[in-house]
């Protein structure tokens, strides 16, 4: 087990840019051994996020395929979204289903809080395995109607090598999630 560090000392922090989204901060820090450094990091915004696997009662996965702008491209990946204010997790996983599935889930089972790129974001996220699917319809904030896409449970590691299935915490989600399935 690795020794533990006093963390360093934050000598000064500032807003370097700032959009309508994010505000990137300049980290001052102090190291214990007296070596300084300027980091930057997303400043933290304080909300915290949801990303859900539903599997229904015939053994599918429920994902949807979406833009995403970073990558340019249409991701497949399941549902997530973040958690508004006077939210719980599961609250906002449950209402995420509704948006983007449009189903809500009788049994959520929080599978791991993760973080992404901890070296320059603080959020969090919490991932959920969601079963007992019942119909139920909200209106979501997306641009444009999300295709739902049923994926086989029992084929669920061909997944893994789908092209558009990239992004690291739904890779993550549905590792746990198989593995909570097969307990």
């Amino acid at each position: 087990m690795a020794a533990e560090h006093n963390k360093p000392e934050i000598l000064a922090t500032e807003v370097v840019a700032q959009s309508r989204l994010f505000k990137i901060e300049s980290l001052d820090l102090r190291f214990s051994n007296g070596v300084e450094r300027t980091y930057e990091r997303m400043k933290p915004s304080g909300r915290h996020a949801v990303l859900v696997v539903p599997v229904t009662e015939q053994g599918d996965l429920l994902l949807i395929r979406e833009y995403s702008a970073g990558t340019e491209r249409y991701e497949l990946g399941f549902p997530k979204g973040l958690i508004d204010q006077g939210e719980s997790a599961a609250e906002a996983a449950n209402r995420e289903l509704k948006e983007e599935i449009g189903f809500g889930a009788k049994a959520l089972q929080p599978l791991k809080e993760v973080v992404l790129a901890p070296s320059y974001f603080s959020s969090k996220m919490t991932l959920f395995l969601a079963q007992d699917l019942y119909p139920e319809q909200l209106d979501g904030d997306e641009p444009e109607p999300l295709q739902i896409v049923r994926w086989p449970l029992s084929q669920a590691e061909e997944l893994l090598h789908h092209m558009d299935f990239a992004e690291a915490r739904s890779i993550t989600a549905l590792f746990l999630a198989l593995k909570q399935l097969g307990n």
